[in-house]
């Protein structure tokens, strides 16, 4: 005896997108009003270059969000996966060492990191892609 085929009327269609249309809306919002303000992320760009909110309230996919995020990060996305990597293997370092990991959209958030050593001239940045690892 064959399974019963079960299908999704053209009505049942709408009302289903509909609703997971309000709950991305949903999530967008609140990922919104925590921009700037969550400490979930080690190195959140948002906190030193903020993104507009009439930037950030159509979406990361749209265009004028883009350009945005190129024009003044680098990097047409947030930085992912950004770990605190432990002490500096420089035992000897008079400075205060910070190590980061992070995938990026792009190469670096380079126009960001520009930026933010212009405001904090003190700070120094060294970056080095390891593309072996982005896998």
């Amino acid at each position: 005896m064959a399974a019963a085929s079960r299908s999704l009327s053209t009505q049942g269609a709408r009302i289903l997108a509909q609703q997971l249309r309000e709950a991305s809306e949903r999530r967008h919002a609140l990922a919104v009003a925590q921009v700037g303000r969550s400490r979930a992320c080690a190195f959140d760009l948002h906190a030193p270059r903020p993104v507009p909110g009439s930037i950030l309230a159509p979406g990361p996919d749209h265009p004028r969000a883009l350009a945005w995020l190129w024009q003044h990060w680098g990097t047409t996305q947030a930085l992912r996966h950004v770990v605190v990597l432990g002490e500096p293997r420089d035992q000897e370092a008079v400075e205060a060492t910070w190590r980061l990991g992070f995938w990026s959209a792009d190469w670096t958030p380079w126009r960001a990191l520009s930026a933010i050593a212009h405001n904090w001239p003190q700070l120094r940045f060294e970056t080095r892609p390891l593309y072996a690892q982005a896998t």
